[in-house]
């Protein structure tokens, strides 16, 4: 009697726990963003469904290739909640990445979405780095038609490392993923960390410190 018990509040346990870890189930057929609204929610408030338009829910711009002259020779355009008001409570969106030759999408984390990349054009050198303590790095090459999955919240990259362009597109489990750039936040936030932090961090003196925050 005592196992079966346990084995019940086992059971329990493990259904509240899933319940309580995954996003609430759509109470309605959609909630289109309000992005006027002055009420405070996680994500946006919704408009009146009657006020709804075909609009809403339509985004015209993945056909057209993104701008690759900057430093990094690449260019995301995203299809998320700000331009798509209806991915609003959807938990999902789509990016296209363009990748000059040599260009890359330097590492960086999704803090709230896991993402699938698909190759259409030209081929990738891509991965991402497991969380401490292994720090293991998993990558691959991927030619068009390959398709890769970056974890949830792991460092992940991709490098375009022929002659011609690549066009990549990827959908993230999220309706606002966020991104985090590793170099950018570490050396180029605002205020700086200390330089001695970053120095007792990276293993290296003030100088090279202060150099990396100079180029953010």
């Amino acid at each position: 009697m005592a196992s079966r018990l346990s084995f019940l509040a086992l059971l329990a346990t493990t259904v509240w726990c899933c319940a309580i870890a995954s996003d609430p189930s759509l109470l309605q057929d959609f909630c289109v963003a309000d992005k006027m609204s002055q009420v405070n929610v996680n994500g946006f408030a919704c408009k009146d469904a009657k006020d709804a338009v075909v609009e809403d829910f339509f985004f015209s711009g993945l056909h057209v290739a993104g701008n690759t002259r900057n430093i990094q020779g690449s260019a995301v355009t995203a299809a998320n909640v700000v331009q798509i008001p209806g991915l609003n409570t959807m938990g999902i969106s789509m990016v296209r990445i363009d990748y000059a030759p040599k260009g890359q999408n330097p590492p960086h984390t999704h803090p709230r979405a896991t993402e699938i990349l698909a190759v259409l054009q030209g081929s990738l050198y891509v991965g991402f780095v497991t969380s401490n303590p292994n720090n293991t790095l998993i990558s691959k090459v991927l030619s068009k038609g390959d398709v890769f999955v970056f974890p949830k919240g792991l460092v992940h990259f991709q490098y375009n490392y022929g002659t011609d362009n690549a066009v990549a597109i990827a959908a993230l489990s999220s309706q606002n993923p966020g991104v985090i750039t590793i170099a950018n936040t570490v050396f180029g936030s605002k205020p700086s960390i200390s330089d001695d932090i970053l120095a007792k961090a990276f293993q290296v003196d003030k100088r090279t410190v202060n150099w990396m925050q100079a180029q953010f």
